[in-house]
Order: C-alpha cells, then sequence, then structure tokens
C-alpha cells in the first residue's frame, strides 16, 4: 500500500538541527509540514529528490539582522536565501522598524534600516500588514527597540528619559507585544541610547515577563568594559525575570584581543543561575555608521557610504584623510553620515566564540549599504564550509544546531528549527563537501556554493543546482510570538 504526499526528499544526510550526528533518511512533505520521516519506500509524490550524498538540514534562522524594511522593499531576499537561511529576527541593537512614525529624519543609528519615508510602521500590526502585503520569501519575529522608541518621545537623545517619556515607551512597547512581538532590544553602545541609564531600561524590561518575551541587547560597550556592561544586561535580565541574549558578541579594540576565554568563562558563569544566551558573525571585523568614537589607527576602518561624499565609499579612512591631508577624526566628521567596516578583532576570539556551545549564528547584515559587510550574503555557509568542514572548529552537527534548532528554543520558535513530524517544512539541501561562502570585502554581493535547494513552509523557494536562482515561491509568515509553549 503506497502513501501519497506532496514532496520526498530520499536518501538525505540528516542533521535534524540537534547536536546529534546526522543519520540517512527519507523526509516526506505534505503541505507546510513535514510528515514523516525515516525510510519511506511506500511512499509516492508529486515531486521526489534525491538527496544522496547531501546533507538536509532545518532552515536556518537568522537570529540577528536589520531587514526590517528589505522584507517589504525587497521580498525575494536572495542574499539571506541563497545561505539557507528561511527565518529572520528583526528589529535587533535598540533599532526597529515599528511601532515608527517618523516625520522628518531618522536619527543615527536607526538610519541603518532605510530612509525616513520608509518608516511608516506605528504600529507592529501596520508592519504586520505590510508584511503580509509584499509577501516576502522568508519568515520573520520581530523585536521593539529601544532607541526607536526613545526616537518618537524625546526631543533629544543625548539625555535619559523622563518618567512621562518612559511611560509612554511602556505603553508602545506593550502595545506592541500584544500585538505579537518577542521581546525588547537595546543598543547602549550608540550615542543614541548611551545616556539611557539602567534605571530606564529596567523600567521597559519589567513589561516584558507577563507576555514571555525576550531582552536582547547590543551592550553598552564590547571594549575594555565588556565585563561590566555583560554585569550590567545580566543584572537587567534578573530584574525583570526575562532571558537575555547578548548581540553579536565579541572583543573589540586592540586593547581587548584575546579576552574571548575570559568573557565566555563570564557568560558560563551566569548561565549557571540565569537564561542567558548569545549570537555572534563569523568575521573578525564588524559593520555599522562611522562612529566617532571609534576613530583609531589599531586597525582598518573602511568606509562603506557617505552622504556628502558618495565617491569616498569603497576606501579607507585613513587614505580618505590622506588624500583631504587632514586628520582621520576630522575626515570622520566630513563623511558623516557615512557607513564603515572596522577590522577591530582577533580572528582567535571569533573562532572561540563561533565555536562556543551555546552561541548562536546571526549575520547582522546591512541590506542598505551599497557596499556592504560580505556577512550579509555569506555568514551561513562560512560557518558550515571554513570554520566546521575545513578549520573542524566543530563538528558540522552543531554548526547546523547553532544555525536551527538553538536559535528556535532561545526565540521560542514554536514548530521550526527541528527536522520533525509536525514541524514547519523549513529546510535547507547542501553540499557539505561544496559549501562555501563566495562574498568577500571586494565583492560582497555573491551567493554561496553549495546550497543547493532552501523550501520555506514547504514550498521550493530557491534552488542553485546549475546557478543560483529564486523559484519564485515566496511563502515567508510574519511569526507571532505566543511566548513559551505550553
Amino acid at each position: 500500500m503506497s502513501h501519497a504526499t506532496d514532496i520526498l526528499i530520499l536518501n538525505a544526510c540528516l542533521y535534524d538541527g540537534t547536536p546529534t550526528p546526522p543519520l540517512q533518511q527519507d523526509v516526506a512533505i505534505r503541505g507546510d509540514k513535514i510528515e514523516a520521516i525515516g525510510d519511506l519506500k511506500g511512499y509516492t509524490a508529486k515531486q521526489v529528490v534525491d538527496a544522496s550524498g547531501m546533507a538536509l538540514a532545518p532552515g536556518f534562522i537568522d537570529v540577528h539582522t536589520h531587514d526590517d524594511i528589505e522584507l517589504i522593499r525587497n521580498p525575494s531576499m536572495l542574499s539571506k536565501l541563497s545561505q539557507g537561511i528561511t527565518t529572520v529576527i528583526v528589529g535587533n541593537c535598540g533599532i526597529s522598524a515599528s511601532p515608527v512614525a517618523v516625520t522628518e529624519t531618522v536619527p543615527d543609528p536607526l538610519n541603518l534600516l532605510g530612509r525616513a519615508d520608509e518608516f511608516r510602521f506605528p504600529t507592529l500590526s501596520a508592519y504586520k500588514e505590510a508584511f503580509e502585503q509584499a509577501q516576502p520569501a522568508l519568515n520573520v519575529a520581530v523585536l521593539v527597540g529601544h532607541t526607536a522608541l526613545r526616537a518618537q518621545v524625546m526631543d533629544r537623545l543625548d539625555r535619559p528619559a523622563t518618567k512621562t517619556e518612559i511611560d509612554t515607551m511602556r505603553a508602545m512597547l506593550v502595545g506592541a507585544l500584544e500585538q505579537g512581538a518577542k521581546g525588547l532590544s537595546t543598543g547602549l553602545a550608540y550615542q543614541s541610547a548611551f545616556h539611557a541609564p539602567v534605571e530606564e531600561i529596567d523600567a521597559l524590561s519589567a513589561v516584558l515577563a507577563e507576555y514571555d518575551a525576550l531582552y536582547t541587547t547590543h551592550l553598552r560597550t564590547e571594549f575594555d568594559g565588556i565585563i561590566d556592561a555583560l554585569d550590567e544586561a545580566f543584572a537587567t535580565g534578573q530584574k525583570a525575570k526575562v532571558p537575555v541574549v547578548i548581540s553579536h558578541l565579541k572583543c573589540a579594540g586592540k586593547a581587548n584581543w584575546g579576552r574571548s576565554a575570559e568573557v565566555l568563562a563570564h557568560l558560563q558563569s551566569a548561565q549557571q543561575h540565569q537564561h542567558v544566551g548569545c549570537d555572534c558573525y563569523p568575521y573578525s571585523a564588524s559593520s555599522s555608521t562611522l562612529d566617532l568614537g571609534q576613530v583609531t589607527t589599531d586597525f582598518e576602518i573602511f568606509i562603506t557610504w557617505s552622504d556628502p561624499h558618495p565617491d569616498m565609499a569603497g576606501q579607507t579612512l585613513h587614505a580618505i584623510a590622506d588624500n583631504w591631508q587632514c586628520s582621520m577624526l576630522e575626515a570622520a566628521e566630513k563623511l558623516q553620515p557615512a557607513g564603515a567596516v572596522y577590522h577591530g578583532m582577533d580572528e582567535q576570539d571569533v573562532q572561540r566564540i563561533v565555536s562556543f556551545p551555546t552561541s548562536m549564528i546571526g549575520s547582522d547584515g546591512l541590506p542598505c549599504d551599497p557596499s556592504p559587510h560580505p556577512r550579509l550574503w555569506g555568514s551561513f555557509p562560512r560557518v558550515l564550509g571554513h570554520y566546521a568542514r575545513d578549520k573542524g572548529l566543530m563538528p558540522m552537527e552543531l554548526a547546523v544546531h547553532k544555525m536551527t534548532g538553538l536559535s528556535a528554543q532561545e526565540f521560542m520558535l514554536h514548530g521550526r528549527g527541528l527536522v520533525k513530524p509536525g514541524f514547519q517544512a523549513d529546510l535547507v539541501l547542501f553540499d557539505p563537501l561544496k559549501v562555501k561562502d563566495n562574498a568577500s570585502f571586494i565583492q560582497p554581493k555573491q551567493a554561496a556554493e553549495g546550497i543547493l535547494k532552501v523550501w520555506v513552509n514547504g514550498q521550493l523557494s530557491y534552488e542553485n543546482t546549475q546557478n543560483p536562482s529564486l523559484t519564485g515561491n515566496r511563502a515567508g509568515q510574519f511569526l507571532q510570538h505566543t511566548g513559551k509553549q505550553q
């Protein structure tokens, strides 16, 4: 007796999203769900894929993105699908597109997401409606940015918020949580949020527990004071009684190189008595807006865009300063507002954090950059190919777990992140011997090799057998937060 299903993937080397070694399995997909796993010889299907010699994994979850507006602006999302990513978390680093109504200018770093006229989501429901109209190819879950809230209730951001302003921000945050936001994010290193004292963050975080929401943070500093900054984040989570995720964990600045073992030990000791996670990206350079406080001769700073001097993009700050015959700080002032890539980390630290068992992978790519950091297109294949396979930093199953099961668990993405009957059919088929990132600092917009097929909610959305191509299926869903699984 044969059993008919929609899609049958045969003989796959199945990485199921847990840290356990792979097994050869068949997988059946019916509609948008995984129907069965195992030896499915008795099954027939409209579409049969022979996956012999190939790896099948849950679709990758990019837990750290700034794709809020990009999903609507460019719903095909090739930069992400081509890496095997099926779900993105937006609203990181205190920067979110909703709930935001902007009238004239967008303060730094909200400008990383887009132009003022693109911020048109005064509520999370308005964002969800725009998402559903655009029908993006990826699933999305949303965090509310602290800086986004501040930008709407405060006349200037270089001061603490007043009690009245905090009350208004809390009301906006509660509204977004009721409409399905995952939690609150902060970007305390940025000038627009640096002046927010602990009390301001605690007052906002206090509303999270009721919604089983979480707190994610771009620490107040990733430089010399990182241990104190971690302690501040841990304390916020403890007081609010919510899980904490440390965004893009790193040891930034030359004086900090080599401190990753100490930083990770500190994180692990906090994990003994509270829920703390972290994400990281697999590169020793960061990317953001050009920050005068980070101008240094210790490492290279590469300019990715500049509003007043667009012709300077693609050059180092040092070269621009030489050309203009001025100091690097003066050059940086003249370039602003601008974007930059900072080569400010040590590779050994990056490797230690990437292979840390409980670190998740996030790209932190900036889709609006004319010359983006290669992490926008390359992060996930880079972990699989360069770090897991070539460098042997971790087994492939752990690399996959950090992009799937672990991420789904930390962000409470129920029914995703594992290949399991009844779970959503978000899947990626890749060649474990060939998978590699092609994006470079010189040519950042390059699709990866070895990511063969990507299904989002049961729809084949991307394939790269001869050349990278979108199928035209865009089946992304808005992942409403429903709290912890009951």
